[in-house]
Order: structure tokens, then C-alpha cells, then sequence
């Protein structure tokens, strides 16, 4: 049988906004955990048991191992864009969807991108730096306009695609690169390559994930193909460009400047160091991983992945989960409701349906959408007016290739 609302348990973790603890307890959830910092490994594991929904940001790693120990998790919140920090495979071979937020801080990326195209344009870090130092760096060498400038977006998506606009504002020729066959706004125009972007633009700012294929996507050779004097910016992973070749442009002069908000080894909390060969160059803005954080952001995703989630919880849609075949659902007054999450298998459906018809249940609606690896079917049930019974949950999960089962009321 379903958990009453009151007795599920929410763990939020790294400061997640209070927007999400009111999203939770106005639909009655009331057993909610919150704390500001991450948590990895076995202090993970440990405060995991008994939880059922997992809120986290960028800075928690949730991997096999911890899911494995995870007894009562149905699923799991990444507070952000990012979901690289969860291992999306092992969460949904056992039955947890995950979800996150992928446009709630778009704007406040974009904005921090303008912000550091200006600042290095008009070398903003370095003479910051000097007049900590008493030094006044008042000559004109080095510092230019924005406009007429031409900007290189590699990776043109919601926040690339963003940056472009608020960037041709200011008079920017906007040329950009993606994987995939994009729609120019705008005026903007796509680079006949990656190469092709990179010598051309005098900003290149990266907007992509973290894949196997984009690591170090940005690295020795590419800085050589950039421009002399060109700037690059980095607020999407830290991975993506190899930051001691970067170092090493920098410090030689071929590249004038960097803007960096991301980093391979990010501190877990502001006790940590920054360990980075980028620290002590006077023309690098360094941040730390600031781009979505800014009030009305995080107050968006604490809104949109908490509504997520509880709706996950109460009636089964997985629409814009990441990992999760995507099932949206009216809601089910008067029906029990019964979650079957199974490996993609011949037969599955039927061997469901064999246990409703055994026990005589009428079933008045059924959904099912599959991916390579997994089945999820919601299934309506009449005679909401008599408790599920307890053996009949256990035939639907003795079923082979049963992953998860749930009962919803």
C-alpha cells in the first residue's frame, strides 16, 4: 500500500532553496532533512536509509554504490542543469528516476558569460589585480569594445542560444557550433566546424556537458587554433577544456585572457582550497562555479525540480526525467494506481496483467513506455474502496525482471 505523505522522507542536500521545502510541505510532505553541505560515500549511504527522495546539487556524487545501499529511494532531484553527479544507469535499474532543472538558470549563466565577456574585453582582471597591488593601470593597450566584435558559441543550446541573443544587444557578430543541426537566432550563424569556430571568433565561450566525447574538448591543439589574442570563457564543466594547456597559452601570450567557472576538481565546501595552475594570472577571472547561482535561479529550481518530484511521488509522471522512460499521467481519483518498473523484456505486460486477472481486478487504464532497457507501466485499477492486497504486491514483484514496484492510492 501507498506511504502516507507525512512519512515520506526528503533528504536536501548543499543548501537547496527554501522554495523547495515550501513546495514539499504545502502537498503535506512533511519529513524533510535539509542541510547546506554535500555528502559522498559511506556519510551518503548512511544518511541515505529510510530516505525516499534525494535533493542534491552539483557538488554530490551518487554512484552505484551508494544506491545500492539506498533502501527506500524512489527518487532522486539534481538542483541544476547538470546530472553527471548520478549515475543515471544504475539509478534506473533500480527503478529511480531522476530529474533536474534544465532552463531555470539560463538567464543567470548568460548574464555571468556577458559579465565576463565585457570584463576581459576591456582586461578588467588584470588591472583589478594591479590595483590591489597599488599599481595603476590606466594605458589602453589590451583594452576594446565588445561590439563588432565576433563571439564563438560552441554548443548551441538553451544557455548558448541565450548568450547569442544578449550578445548581438551588444553588437556582437555571433558565429556558433553543436553536434547537432541548430536553428540560428537572431542573426547569429554556425561555423562550418569546431576548427573553423576557433579561428575565427576573438571570444570562444563553451556552453556543452560532460560527456566522454567533449573531455578536454578544448585542449593544446584547439588553443593553437584560436586566435592570437583571443579570450575564452568556461562556465559548463570543468572537464571540458585541459586547463594546464590553458595555463600554458595563457602564460606564453597566445591567449589573452580566461574567464572560468568551472573546474576538473571543484573544493566540496568553502573550507576546501582551490588547487588550480590558473591561480596567480593576473588576465584569468576565476569563479567559483557561481553561473546558476543567483537568487531568482535557485529559487526557480528549488520550485520546478521539488513540484517534480512530489508529482513523481503522487501520481507516477516521469515527464522530463533524464533517465526514465517519460509517462504523463491524469491524475487517479478513485483508482488504485500500481507503478511496475521492469527490464525490457518479452511478456512483461502480460505476466502483470495474468496477476490482476487471477485476483479478479478490473484494470481501467494502463500505460506503458519502454526504452532499450527498461519498462514502466501505470496501471488503474478499479475497487479503489478495498485495500491492495499485500499478497498481490508480492506476486507483481516475485514476477521476473521486476525492478520496482509501487502502490499508489
Amino acid at each position: 500500500m501507498s506511504l502516507d505523505r507525512g512519512k515520506i522522507k526528503v533528504l536536501l542536500l548543499e543548501g537547496v532553496h527554501g522554495r523547495a521545502v515550501e513546495t514539499f510541505t504545502r502537498e503535506g510532505y512533511t519529513s524533510i532533512d535539509r542541510h547546506d553541505r554535500a555528502l559522498g560515500g559511506d556519510a551518503l549511504a548512511e544518511r541515505l536509509r529510510g530516505v525516499h527522495i534525494l535533493g542534491i546539487r552539483s557538488r554530490t556524487d551518487v554512484t552505484a554504490s551508494v544506491l545500492d545501499r539506498a533502501d527506500k529511494l524512489i527518487a532522486i532531484g539534481c538542483f541544476g542543469i547538470g546530472t553527471d553527479q548520478v549515475d543515471l544507469e544504475a539509478a534506473k535499474l533500480r527503478g529511480i528516476p531522476v530529474f533536474n532543472a534544465p532552463f531555470s538558470n539560463t538567464r543567470s549563466v548568460a548574464e555571468l558569460v556577458i559579465g565576463g565577456i565585457i570584463a576581459l574585453a576591456r582586461g578588467l582582471p588584470e588591472r583589478n589585480a594591479a590595483a590591489h597591488r597599488g599599481k595603476w593601470m590606466k594605458a589602453v593597450g589590451g583594452s576594446t569594445e565588445v561590439r563588432g566584435k565576433c563571439l564563438g558559441i560552441v554548443g548551441y543550446g538553451h544557455i548558448g542560444t541565450q548568450v547569442g541573443l544578449l550578445a548581438e544587444a551588444l553588437g556582437m557578430r555571433v558565429i556558433y557550433h553543436d553536434i547537432e543541426t541548430k536553428l540560428a537566432l537572431g542573426n547569429a550563424s554556425p561555423a562550418a566546424s569546431l576548427d573553423d569556430l576557433l579561428e575565427r571568433a576573438d571570444i570562444v565561450t563553451l556552453h556543452v556537458p560532460e560527456t566522454a566525447r567533449t573531455r578536454h574538448l578544448v585542449g593544446e591543439a584547439q588553443l593553437r587554433r584560436m586566435r592570437a589574442g583571443a579570450k575564452l570563457i568556461n562556465a559548463s564543466r570543468g572537464t571540458v577544456v585541459d586547463i594546464d594547456a590553458l595555463a600554458a597559452a595563457i602564460r606564453s601570450g597566445h591567449i589573452a585572457g580566461a574567464a572560468i567557472d568551472v573546474f576538473p576538481r571543484e573544493p566540496g565546501s568553502s573550507d576546501e582550497e582551490l588547487v588550480s595552475p590558473l591561480r596567480g594570472l593576473d588576465n584569468v577571472l576565476l569563479t567559483p562555479h557561481i553561473g546558476g547561482s543567483t537568487l531568482e535561479a535557485q529559487e526557480n529550481i528549488g520550485v520546478e525540480v521539488a513540484a517534480k518530484l512530489v508529482k513523481y511521488s503522487d501520481n507516477g509522471s516521469t515527464v522530463t526525467s533524464v533517465n526514465f522512460p517519460e509517462v504523463a499521467l491524469p491524475e487517479h481519483g478513485g483508482k488504485h494506481r500500481i507503478l511496475h518498473i521492469h527490464r525490457n523484456q518479452p511478456g512483461m505486460l502480460a505476466q502483470v496483467n495474468a496477476v490482476f486477472s487471477a485476483a479478479r481486478i478490473n484494470i481501467a487504464s494502463q500505460y506503458l513506455e519502454t526504452d532499450p532497457r527498461i519498462g514502466y507501466a501505470v496501471i488503474d485499477l478499479d475497487g479503489a474502496d478495498r485495500p491492495m492486497s499485500a499478497a498481490i504486491r508480492r506476486e507483481l514483484d516475485a514476477i521476473e525482471g521486476t525492478l520496482r514496484t509501487r502502490v499508489l492510492y
